[in-house]
């Protein structure tokens, strides 16, 4: 099976893609994340849910503001409705994710 990667946003700063694998849209985000592009960021998110959840990787992500945490933490909602699972968390990240008390539930490989 053939799984396309398409582009789903992108600006100065960042660049999402998204692949349709069996059941789950898998995002990756790659550059940075603040105030400017955050809610454009939660909107190309939701647009490509087709499930009850989708699989974000941050791990290329080079920087990610408070306001671009609140999109893929999800903190308003009660962890079961949360459909954004963050997947190559890294260790900075996981440090700000704890700092703020918003907890995530990492993906399995």
């Amino acid at each position: 099976m053939d799984i396309q990667e398409r582009l789903l946003y992108q600006d100065e700063q960042l660049r999402v893609t998204v692949a349709m694998t069996p059941g789950v849209p898998a995002v990756t985000l790659f550059g940075q994340i603040d105030a400017s592009n955050s809610s454009a960021l939660a909107c190309a998110l939701a647009a490509c849910r087709t499930g009850p959840h989708i699989i974000v990787d941050i791990g290329r992500l080079t920087f990610v503001d408070v306001s671009g945490l609140r999109v893929l933490a999800m903190p308003t909602l009660p962890p079961s409705q949360r459909w954004i699972r963050l997947h190559n968390v890294t260790p900075y990240q996981e440090r700000l994710l704890r700092i703020m008390g918003w907890s995530y539930q990492p993906t399995a490989p």
